[in-house]
């Protein structure tokens, strides 16, 4: 078909174009989302290497030091997503990934090498500082260079991403079950020097840009990220009008103040921190963690643990994938409160299945509650915690509020890693089950009362909701 005399042809230009802004945003998702997989595997890789390490240090598999060794690394996620917040309003998005990767690099060589659980524990924990930056960065900067229409798709690759990371843990401890842990640890080196290249190639987000009065580079890198450079003005005077707001919005006082001191913000701040709590407390942390070591304990062969392990990789990243097709359709809390009273059953069951089986419990039935759990966990709860946080706070609190976000999300997840094998040791494994089952009720009981529905509504009208006290459900 010959083109249009009026346009000249510009139909199939702006079409092609278009083509290759799809193309330059892929692949800027693309690179960005292996911090993502970087995360999943460091913190994953620990649940079947941990027996090796203790072994070789010659310290208990079930005692403190083996839960400092595994727990130290999300000390340093705190630390890092609350540090990466402030350092990325300062140096931009892409430095910051920079240092990011960086420190993924160094973090798991330095893992590598350490002659002594001490070192091993220190070792962690700056590798904890990549793990929680890249997740306060790495998203934002995906979103802020994506169009509206489709951000949500493309910042999902770093959660998919993150599953693939855990789940690929999973098959390399299966696999080289008896290769050193030293090695499985460090080849995570390869991701972390891939994302440190590629991300070199990438652009800045345009928002940093604006923000730092260089309209005219944000407009170059939004050209190449839209189909027609009409469209990349219109947003750059967009963003310039956002930032305008923002700045005359905290002019008066600081967003650390005004979610300490003014009351309207409230229920947000508080529906927002318990989500991002209950996502870590209510037991998939501590399976992805710990999966191997509680069924040796439970007496189960090494080999079927490492099987187990994978199939709860499986379980993470397909439920992950197909939650976040769901959740536009579904609604978050609506999510939330259909899967967790079947997870707490699940999670019950599987408790059940350890006290009634003793010393030999049944392992299809115990497989069987631990994947269903996995599933309704995996595809509920675990989908909306990071998405509730960009969701739910005003933007004149918004940096600080998902950093808050963060920190509790993190903090949770480092309370139950640190203490999850002196409660199973305490409770037994049965008995510990039974506490996260509780834990699936309780957190059921919060959402239904204090966490609103966010499907289909603007962020402005959910800010309006906060200001006329109509935020929460029960309003």
């Amino acid at each position: 078909m010959s083109a249009n005399p009026m346009t000249g042809g510009r139909g199939a230009e702006n079409d092609d174009t278009g083509d290759a802004a799809s193309g330059n945003i892929l692949r800027v998702a693309l690179v960005a989302a292996l911090g993502g997989l970087l995360y999943g595997y460091d913190t994953g890789v620990i649940s079947g290497t941990l027996p090796q390490i203790t072994k070789d240090y010659g310290i208990d598999s079930h005692g403190v030091l083996a839960e400092l060794i595994t727990a130290l690394i999300l000390a340093g996620a705190v630390v890092g997503a609350l540090a990466m917040g402030h350092l990325s309003h300062r140096i931009g998005r892409k430095k910051s990934i920079v240092i990011v990767a960086a420190i993924f690099a160094v973090g798991v060589l330095l893992c590598a090498v350490s002659p002594n659980p001490t070192s091993l524990m220190i070792s962690r924990f700056f590798l904890g500082l990549a793990v929680g930056g890249c997740t306060q960065t790495i998203p934002a900067y995906i979103g802020e260079l994506a169009p509206h229409e489709r951000r949500g798709s493309y910042v999902t690759f770093f959660n998919v991403a993150i599953g693939v990371g855990i789940l690929t843990a999973a098959v390399v401890n299966l696999a080289f079950h008896d290769v050193p842990w030293e090695w499985k640890i460090a080849g995570a080196v390869v991701p972390a020097v891939v994302l440190l290249v590629g991300i070199l190639a990438q652009p800045e987000s345009p928002r940093w840009l604006v923000a730092r009065d260089r309209s005219d580079e944000a407009l170059d890198v939004l050209h190449r990220m839209r189909p027609t450079r009409e469209a990349a003005a219109d947003e750059v005077k967009d963003i310039e009008r956002i930032h305008q707001v923002e700045v005359e919005k905290s002019a008066d006082e600081g967003e650390w103040h005004a979610i300490f001191h003014e009351k309207w913000l409230r229920p947000a701040i508080f529906a927002g921190v318990m989500v991002a709590v209950f996502t870590q407390i209510t037991g998939l942390e501590m399976m992805i963690y710990y999966t191997p070591t509680l069924l040796r304990q439970a007496g189960f062969a090494d080999d079927v643990s490492l099987w187990v392990n994978v199939a709860v990789g499986v379980v993470y990243l397909t439920m992950t994938a197909a939650g976040k097709l769901f959740v536009d359709k579904i609604g978050r809390r609506s999510l939330m409160l259909w899967t967790l009273p079947p997870a707490a059953v699940c999670i019950a069951g599987f408790g059940i299945v350890m006290f009634v089986g003793g010393d030999h419990p049944s392992l299809p039935w115990a497989l069987t509650f631990l994947l269903l759990f996995m599933f309704f966990q995996a595809g509920g709860i675990q989908v909306v915690g990071w998405l509730m946080g960009s969701e739910l706070y005003p933007l004149q609190i918004r940096s600080a509020a998902t950093s808050m976000h963060a920190m509790a999300l993190w903090g949770s997840n480092l309370l139950i890693t640190v203490t999850a094998l002196s409660v199973v040791n305490a409770l037994t494994p049965g008995g510990a089950m039974l506490v996260y089952a509780a834990l699936n009720l309780v957190a059921w009981v919060v959402i239904y009362r204090r966490v609103p529905e966010t499907k289909g509504r603007s962020l402005e009208e959910i800010e309006d909701s906060l200001r006329e006290e109509r935020f929460l459900p029960r309003s």
